[in-house]
This record gives C-alpha cells, structure tokens and sequence, in this order.
C-alpha cells in the first residue's frame, strides 16, 4: 500500500470517527494556529501538512499499558529529577521542515529541554516517544510517525504492540534509528532514561 492510499484509508477512517463523534472536520487546510483554536481538550486528533487527523478511542489494552508505562516512567523521572513525562492528548510540534503536530501516548522531556513546552502543546522534540499500536494506527506509528519521529531528532522511539505483545526499541544513533533489542530476561535498558530497565513480562501482565 503506498502512502497515499494510507493516507486516503485514514482519512475515510477518520472522517467516520468525526461524524460518530457530532464534530466536522474543517473544510480545508489551516495553519497549526488556527488547528489549536479549532480543537478542544476533548478532541483527539493530529495535525498533519495543514490537515486534520482525528484518532480512534483506546481500547481498554491499551489504557492499561499506557497506565503501567506512565507510572513506571514517571516515578523513575521524579526520583532522580530527570524532566516530565507528559501523556496524550498533549500535542507535539514536531520542528521544521517537519509540518506535523502529532500526539503520541506518551513522552518524555528532559529538564534542559522543559523551556519547550508550551500551556498546550511541546514546540519540538521529546527525548522519548512511546506509541501503543492498534490495527488502525500500525502503519501510521511504524512507518509514517517512525520516519517523522527520526528525523526531528527524536533520541528514543519506544512501540509497544498489545496484540502480539511484542515490543520494539529504537535509540537514534548518528541520525538514524538502530533497533536494541531486549536482554534474554526480556529486559529493555533505556539509554534517555539511565537506569531505567523495562521488564516486558511485566508489562504484558497488564494485558488480557
């Protein structure tokens, strides 16, 4: 499928969500201005080249997972005084030449890069992106958001796959993502967050 008819897909997807939900998409292209006058904190949805992307509800999967991930991080975060760890819906704007705000599930902002956030989005890159996928969001979050993500410099791209319970982890290296893959115990060590180890049977005992 190329990314044009994903995109098509998507939007199709998306535009059913909106009238499931009485809010109509805008007619047209907008600036990321007029996208923050135009959404609510009510309203999940992305900012893609000037267009809007609403997204899907989360499963109850996936509740648990970000849950179990947002209090793992945060905890370990505040202990050792790193940052924020900051959970969707809160929008990233990603940096130019990059046209896209997205939302990720969860993120991580170290302490010197806190002057970034803004009351309602984060002007530039997390240190660490986690997206929990879903059948609809795979393509989206492996392939689209993978290469946006690399290329505006995100240090660790987390993806967390609740249907397979499988996970993958990438650390930019030189500008480009290299996958580490988890120790024999299933022990993910995080290079953002130092000592941070991430046990995966852990993890996937939050799901059904």
């Amino acid at each position: 499928m190329s990314r044009q008819d994903n995109h098509n897909l998507l939007k199709e997807a998306c535009t059913r969500y909106a009238v499931a939900d009485a809010r109509p998409l805008p007619p047209g292209k907008m600036t990321f201005e007029q996208f923050l006058t135009w959404a609510d904190e009510d309203t999940l949805a992305e900012w893609v080249e000037g267009e809007v992307v609403l997204m899907t509800p989360a499963s109850l999967n996936h509740q648990r997972l970000a849950g179990f991930l947002y209090m793992l991080i945060r905890e370990f975060v505040i202990q050792h005084d790193l940052g924020e760890v900051l959970f969707a819906p809160f929008l990233v704007r990603l940096p130019d030449p990059l046209k896209s705000a997205r939302e990720p599930d969860l993120i991580f902002v170290a302490r010197e890069r806190l002057h970034l956030l803004k009351p309602a989005y984060l002007n530039g890159a997390p240190d660490l992106i986690i997206e929990i996928t879903s059948p609809e969001s795979l393509e989206r979050d492996r392939n689209i958001k993978f290469k946006e993500y690399e290329q505006a410099g995100v240090k660790e791209y987390w993806l967390i796959h609740p249907d397979t319970r499988q996970a993958e982890f990438f650390q930019l290296q030189d500008g480009r993502y290299q996958q580490i893959r988890p120790d024999e115990d299933g022990i993910y060590t995080s290079r953002v967050l130092p000592g941070l180890r991430l046990n995966l049977n852990k993890l996937w005992e939050e799901v059904q």
